[in-house]
């Protein structure tokens, strides 16, 4: 696991060269078909990307936001090259490059890294979760009285019942954020939030932070409190006092 991880760390590396370049220079921006922006950065970190996995494990299959699924087999490498497309056309640094690695369908390895904002994360499946090489681990957090939570992507649940369910959640927490993309995940894994909730994603954002919530001690499941696979949509990730009391009150409605 340790070679994938190496090789993980060296694609996002080469990917945030990429953002970096784009960054300073800038980079004309087109809409995809769901009227979502996608620039030349988005485009060349992910062929970066392709280029190292690819030289190294030819034989994993690849499944990329820009260029789709490839190949099969029993690993499976998930990547966003720039997730947070929107931040970047609008100057602001909340943007990532997500690389997780599917083995039979449960995440075993995921980097993290935020080239703009400046930290990467890191982790593999029994082997701890890092930030820039410092161990991390979510807080000690045991009340929803204590408790931070931080909301992003929620349309779909506005649309319900839960929308009071969360709004109670709010009023009971010690307060609110919204920080969004990699951001909450990032500091959720290192203490700074209790509780994540978002019910538009991608797996391809999400799963290589799942890895390190896990790997730093916290749970993450989608909003069911269902394992994730390649169609999850949703996320509740929290420290582990609070999972299963958020995950009631979201599912009482």
């Amino acid at each position: 696991m340790q070679q994938a991880l190496d090789t993980a760390r060296e694609a996002a590396q080469a990917a945030a060269e990429v953002i970096r370049h784009y960054w300073q220079h800038g980079a004309q921006v087109e809409l995809k078909a769901d009227d979502t922006p996608v620039t030349v950065a988005d485009r060349e970190a992910e062929q970066a990307i392709r280029r190292i996995i690819g030289t190294r494990y030819p034989e994993h299959g690849f499944y990329g936001e820009e260029f789709g699924r490839q190949g099969e087999g029993d690993f499976l490498w998930l990547v966003d090259p720039l997730d947070g497309t929107k931040s970047f056309v609008r100057r602001t640094p909340f943007l990532s490059t997500q690389i997780a690695l599917m083995h039979r369908g449960q995440l075993v390895l995921g980097v993290s890294s935020a080239p703009i904002f400046g930290e990467t994360m890191w982790a593999t499946v029994g082997g701890g979760a890092f930030l820039d090489g410092a161990p991390v681990h979510v807080a000690g957090t045991e009340t929803l009285a204590q408790a931070s939570i931080s909301i992003s992507n929620v349309a779909t649940l506005t649309a319900d019942a839960r929308w009071d369910a969360l709004g109670q959640l709010i009023r009971d927490s010690n307060r609110i954020r919204g920080y969004g993309d990699f951001c909450h995940y990032h500091l959720l894994a290192r203490g700074g939030l209790d509780v994540v909730i978002e019910s538009d994603v991608n797996i391809l954002d999400i799963a290589a932070l799942a890895v390190i919530v896990r790997e730093a001690g916290g749970v993450f499941s989608d909003l069911y409190g269902n394992e994730l696979n390649l169609d999850t949509r949703s996320v509740l990730a929290a420290v582990p006092a609070l999972h299963e009391p958020v995950l009631r009150r979201l599912q009482r409605t």
